[in-house]
């Protein structure tokens, strides 16, 4: 198992030089007040996170964990290639997919994947959209098991979440620690809801000239995420609609003020495909807009992520984005897929099968760590019961070995201890250009052992800290 601090001799590793210092400063009663302080800091901005399936009080903090996760210049600099390099990838995916679909005539993916896949999304073919861009805000997991070797766990190219995270640590670590942070020589991820920005307008209708108006659809105050919309929303200087302040006509989509009707240009949406119009997708959906995906298909509006793009978030699908980068990029990956095993697959069946004890079985169509199974932590009951999930519904489910994954120093009740980490950083593509903040969201499992992450499994976060040179933070 790689511990990202300390080499094998316990000696700090160059990155976490300075941090290893800092936490040599501090004892634990210290940390103890100073974590009591961030959770009212949080308290006090409102940042909770929403469980609905859980009973009692849904509203609850997620976990901040006081010592930072550092990458050096170095290691941020090949990551940074390897998403910019994946995100186009899976750009050119989904476009194709809505329109000549060559990669499956190539057979380099399976057509029954795709086209008897549900998040394909009939009302997209044939769309063009602005710039040719579909997942315009990406959120790609990665794990590292070794010095330089990170994996891509899944990609979030639909409604990623997180980000506000991303920022509120960054805010609360300089607020409890500014003498430290000061010298620690981090990139700045605070830029983040400029560059949303102008990412969103560079993919506005070309009619809107310098200024478009960009909107965040929200599906409102129980959403989970709910926090996050009036976030960005409020950073990024627009409007915080729900569907009920929209209005479509003559194909236009309207924002209602007392004013009157104002023209929306880009709608960073946050309402899953199925609620965003009751003309196409759900009759009853209430949090959308009626006539919306007229306005989209006229060229009026953009809709940002594009509708359909949860086509590339498919586990099964996932399988083959090295082979789309080959495909539409003509470039070996530079960032590598866990090793995956096709449940549709008899022979890979078999096998998931005969060693449902040491693979983690995950829903192909799954997220936030539900529909999962850690075959190592799981009983022989909970394996015997899932083995016949799997059997019942072989194409809904994707295996992949236990891998090893990093760990970092985290604050727990008995002190800093190991804990195992992941990574989401997001990407934004814009019409003209590929834009990512150095850090990202970093989870941890709080849990000894554990390697869920999930906020919603009981994980945390962590400020992400990039340094601006390969020395120590």
């Amino acid at each position: 198992m790689f511990d990202e601090m300390y080499e094998s001799d316990g000696v700090p590793r160059a990155p976490y030089a300075g941090v290893a210092r800092w936490l040599e400063a501090l004892n634990v009663e210290a940390l103890r007040m100073k974590r009591d302080e961030a959770e009212r800091l949080f308290r006090r901005i409102g940042i909770t996170f929403a469980v609905y399936t859980e009973g009692g009080d849904p509203e609850r903090l997620i976990p901040y964990d006081l010592v930072p996760r550092v990458l050096a210049a170095s290691e941020w600099a090949q990551l940074e290639k390897g998403l910019k390099q994946r995100v186009r990838a899976l750009n050119a995916f989904i476009g194709d997919v809505y329109s000549k679909q060559e990669i499956l005539k190539a057979g380099k993916v399976p057509e029954s994947l795709i086209l008897q896949n549900p998040a394909l999304t009939a009302p997209m073919h044939g769309l063009a959209v602005a710039g040719g861009v579909y997942t315009h805000i990406a959120g790609i997991d990665l794990v590292r098991t070794g010095a330089d070797d990170f994996y891509v766990l899944e990609d979030n190219c639909r409604t990623p979440s997180g980000v506000s995270y991303m920022l509120e640590n960054r805010a609360v670590m300089m607020r409890l620690f500014p003498e430290f942070f000061a010298t620690a020589g981090v990139e700045p991820v605070a830029r983040y809801p400029e560059r949303l920005l102008r990412a969103l307008q560079s993919v506005a209708p070309p009619y809107c000239g310098g200024d478009p108006t960009v909107v965040v659809l929200t599906p409102g105050q129980y959403n989970s995420a709910y926090y996050e919309h009036s976030f960005l929303a409020d950073e990024m200087g627009v409007e915080l609609v729900e569907g009920a302040d929209l209005v479509v006509e003559d194909d236009v989509v309207y924002t209602r003020t007392t004013q009157g009707l104002t023209r929306v240009d880009v709608i960073y949406r946050r309402i899953d495909d199925d609620f965003l119009d009751p003309e196409v997708f759900r009759k009853d959906s209430a949090l959308g807009v009626p006539g919306l995906m007229r306005a989209y298909r006229a060229g009026n509006v953009t809709i940002t992520n594009a509708v359909g793009a949860g086509i590339a978030d498919d586990k099964a699908v996932y399988v083959y984005v090295p082979e789309m980068v080959r495909f539409y990029l003509g470039e070996e990956p530079i960032l590598k897929n866990v090793p995956t095993f096709q449940c549709n697959r008899p022979d890979e069946l078999s096998h998931v099968l005969a060693n449902l004890h040491e693979l983690v079985v995950k829903e192909t169509r799954g997220s936030g760590g539900y529909g999962m199974m850690i075959g190592p932590q799981a009983t022989k009951a909970e394996r015997a019961a899932f083995a016949k999930k799997i059997k019942a519904d072989p194409e809904a489910y994707i295996a992949q070995p236990t891998l090893a994954l990093s760990t970092c120093p985290t604050f727990v009740d008995s002190g800093v201890a190991p804990r195992h980490v992941d990574l989401r950083p997001f990407v934004l593509c814009g019409a003209d250009r590929i834009d990512i903040v150095p850090g990202g969201l970093t989870r941890v499992a709080l849990r000894e052992g554990s390697l869920v992450v999930n906020s919603s499994q009981g994980g945390g976060t962590k400020d992400t800290w990039v340094l601006r040179g390969n020395g120590g933070a």
